[in-house]
C-alpha cells in the first residue's frame, strides 16, 4: 500500500487489518452547471427598454423573465424601467384567454394545472402559469412553494410558470400579477392560467383579473358546501370536483349534485352564462378536455352578448383606482415625517391618551402639511 493512500486514509495502514475504507468522491455542483452559465450570463446583461420590449416581442423567455423581476422589484429605478415596458407592451396584450384557478388547499390544483396545462399546449396553444401568492408575513418565504410538482409542465416548450414569492401587501402582488400577464401575451402566449392559494380574500384578486373563474373542489371531505364563502361561488364560472377517480366516482357525481342544487340559488351572472359543475380526474387525464371545452364555449358566449370587453374595461379601470391607492399608502408609510410620528401616536392609542381616529387625522395632517410644502 502505497503512502499516499496511507495519507488519505490512516485506517489503511497495516496496523488496522480490519478495515478498510474506499477514497470518498468529490460532490457534484448543486446546479447543472450549463445552467448556471446561462444564469450568468442572463445576469451580466443589461438590456435598454427597447432591448426589453424587443425580446419580449420575439418570445425571449428569458429576457422576459427579468422583465417580470423588474415588475416585482422594489427599487425606484426597476419600478420605472418596468412601467416603461409594461406601456410599451400594452399594445400587444389582451388577446390570450384569462382563466383563474382557485380551490383550498388539497384540492389538487398544482396536479390539475399541469394535467390541465399539457392538454392545452398539446393543441398548439401558448400558456403561461402565473401565481397570486401573498407571502407569508411571518417569515416572507413563499407560500406556493410546490411549483416542483408540474415537472411535465415545467418542461414544456410551449409553458412558462411563474409564481410571484414577493413578500408584501395582497393588493401589491396582485397587482405585480396583472403587470405579468401583459408582458407574457406581448410575448405570445395566448392562454393565461393564473393560480390561488385558496385562502383570504385572493380570490377576489384572481377574479378581477381574469375572464373565466374555474373553482376546484374534491369529494369526501365532509360536508361538500361546508367552508365554501357564498361570494366565492357566486364568482366561479364553473367549478370542478377534482379526483373523481376510483373508488371515489360515485361521490364525486354526487357532490356535483349538490353543487349544481346550490347554483341554482344563486342570482343569475350578468354574463348571462349559467356556471356548470363538472367532474374531473387529474391523475387519469378524465374530464380536462370538458373543461377546456365549457371555457371555449363561456369566452364565445360572453363575446356575442358583449360582456366580454366589457367586463376587460372595468378590470382595466378597477386596477387604475387599486394602483392609485397602493400608491398612496406606500407613499404615506415611507415618508420620513410619518414614520417618525407613527410609533409615538400608536403609544398615545394603545394608552388610552388619544383616540384612534384623532391620530389618524393627526397622521394625514402631517402628512399633506409635508406633501404641500414640496409643492
Amino acid at each position: 500500500m502505497s503512502d499516499k493512500n496511507n495519507r488519505d486514509h490512516i485506517e489503511n495502514a497495516p496496523d488496522y487489518k480490519a478495515l478498510k475504507v474506499n477514497k470518498g468522491i468529490s460532490r457534484p455542483p448543486s446546479i447543472n452547471p450549463r445552467i448556471a452559465d446561462r444564469l450568468k450570463d442572463n445576469k451580466r446583461r443589461e438590456y435598454s427598454v427597447e432591448g426589453y420590449v424587443q425580446g419580449i416581442l420575439d418570445g425571449n423567455i428569458g429576457i422576459l423573465s427579468q422583465a417580470i423581476t423588474l415588475i416585482e422589484s422594489s427599487k425606484h429605478d426597476h419600478q420605472l424601467v418596468a412601467q416603461e415596458i409594461i406601456e410599451k407592451c400594452l399594445p400587444f396584450s389582451g388577446k390570450s384567454v384569462r382563466i383563474g384557478v382557485t380551490g383550498v388547499p388539497g384540492a389538487g390544483k398544482s396536479t390539475f394545472i399541469e394535467a390541465f396545462g399539457k392538454h392545452v399546449t398539446g393543441h398548439g396553444h401558448k400558456l403561461a402559469v402565473l401565481a397570486i401568492d401573498p407571502s407569508s408575513e411571518r417569515s416572507k418565504g413563499s407560500i406556493l412553494g410546490d411549483k416542483t410538482r408540474m415537472e411535465e409542465l415545467a418542461v414544456d416548450p410551449k409553458a412558462y410558470i411563474r409564481p410571484s414569492p414577493s413578500a408584501g401587501s395582497l393588493g401589491g402582488v396582485a397587482r405585480k400579477t396583472r403587470e405579468s400577464l401583459i408582458l407574457c401575451e406581448a410575448a405570445g402566449f395566448d392562454t393565461i392560467l393564473i393560480e390561488t392559494v385558496g385562502v383570504g380574500q385572493s380570490e377576489t384578486a384572481v377574479h378581477s383579473m381574469v375572464d373565466f373563474f374555474l373553482l376546484i373542489k374534491i369529494a369526501g371531505a365532509g360536508d361538500e358546501l361546508q367552508g365554501i364563502k357564498r361570494g366565492i361561488m357566486e364568482m366561479a364560472d364553473a367549478i370542478s370536483i377534482n379526483k373523481a377517480d376510483g373508488n371515489n366516482i360515485h361521490t364525486a357525481q354526487l357532490a356535483r349534485v349538490q353543487f349544481e342544487n346550490a347554483l341554482h340559488l344563486f342570482p343569475e351572472s350578468p354574463s348571462g352564462w349559467i356556471p356548470k359543475v363538472l367532474t374531473c380526474s387529474s391523475i387519469e387525464k378524465t374530464g380536462i378536455d370538458t373543461i377546456w371545452d365549457n371555457i371555449i364555449e363561456y369566452c364565445s358566449h360572453t363575446k356575442q352578448n358583449g360582456y366580454f370587453n366589457q367586463r376587460r374595461s372595468e378590470q382595466a379601470k378597477y386596477w387604475m383606482y387599486e394602483t392609485i391607492n397602493e400608491q398612496l399608502r406606500d407613499r404615506f408609510y415611507h415618508l420620513d415625517v410619518i414614520k417618525g410620528k407613527i410609533p409615538d401616536y400608536e403609544k398615545k392609542v394603545l394608552n388610552d391618551e388619544m383616540s384612534s381616529f384623532v391620530a389618524a387625522h393627526k397622521l394625514l395632517g402631517a402628512y399633506f402639511s409635508d406633501v404641500k410644502s414640496k409643492e
